[in-house]
């Protein structure tokens, strides 16, 4: 869904390091930029076709690293600086690299940050937490900040919308070349990676993280309407869920006031004078 074209070097960078997932021929290195410090801390899950490097992830590296918090990024297989073949990625893959990340890179409460794809993700890794036996469970992060949330976004954003000559492209050859509104080139979406999406839908049904939930919403998305956001708040009933339209806002909510306005809602939750230290 998103393809984050900006990227910012970093003033303080953290050193790269390779997380392996999965076993056999299905082994992959995960590159992860781990940064230590205070919780809550903040987990980076990005979009669609996006990377660790973009614009938000490292401005968010940045507001932790100036407030001694904790700090985790990744890059999906596929994606970025990690192992792996983009036209492999599912769903199921991409969720399991995020949960191998959480346990083995994070500690202590966490504040999930996810933008587009990466929002699905949040959630799924939420549900996944909370699903857990002690001692390493039921667990519901310090809280969810959602970014142009494409949750389901292989069926009500791709496949709903699909014309019938690409869904019998899918059906009969597997794969589709999409164009890009971010890149002169087009990217590969797999009959698989819409078949995968659907064991994994969430707006069927009530969605519970157990923790406060803040939305950031362009109103000129093309890509995320934001009628969708709507819908997803109404599938958050029992949490503290707070949705802000941004009216001239697009789908990558990049521009120095929405940085800005995702820096506040971060920081709601990881004020300096009720803060962990780790």
């Amino acid at each position: 869904m998103q393809q984050d074209l900006e990227s910012a070097i970093e003033s303080e960078p953290v050193r790269r390091e390779y997380l392996p997932v999965g076993r056999g021929d299905n082994l992959r290195k995960i590159a992860v930029r781990r940064r230590s410090g205070g919780t809550p801390g903040l987990l980076w899950l990005g979009g669609l076709k996006s990377d660790m490097r973009g614009t938000k992830a490292v401005a968010l590296d940045r507001w932790a690293a100036a407030r001694g918090r904790s700090c985790v990024r990744f890059d999906y297989s596929g994606h970025g600086e990690s192992e792996g073949e983009f036209a492999e990625g599912t769903v199921s893959r991409w969720l399991e690299e995020s949960i191998a990340v959480f346990d083995a890179c994070c500690d202590g409460p966490q504040v999930l940050v996810g933008s587009s794809m990466g929002a699905w993700l949040a959630l799924l890794l939420t549900r996944e937490l909370r699903r857990r036996e002690p001692p390493h469970g039921p667990l519901s992060p310090a809280a969810v900040v959602l970014i142009a949330p494409a949750v389901d976004f292989t069926e009500q954003l791709m496949w709903k919308r699909f014309p019938a000559s690409v869904k019998r492209k899918l059906a009969s050859e597997g794969v589709w070349q999409r164009p890009s509104l971010y890149s002169p080139e087009p990217y590969p979406i797999t009959a698989a990676l819409i078949e995968d999406g659907r064991r994994h839908l969430l707006l069927g049904g009530l969605i519970e993280t157990g923790c406060p939930v803040r939305i950031l919403q362009g109103v000129a998305d093309p890509d995320v309407p934001w009628r969708h956001a709507v819908d997803l708040v109404s599938r958050l009933a029992q949490d503290d869920v707070v949705l802000s339209l941004i009216k001239d806002g697009d789908h990558r909510l990049s521009r120095p006031e929405d940085v800005e306005r995702l820096i506040g809602v971060v920081s709601e939750f990881c004020r300096d004078g009720g803060a962990e230290t780790s």
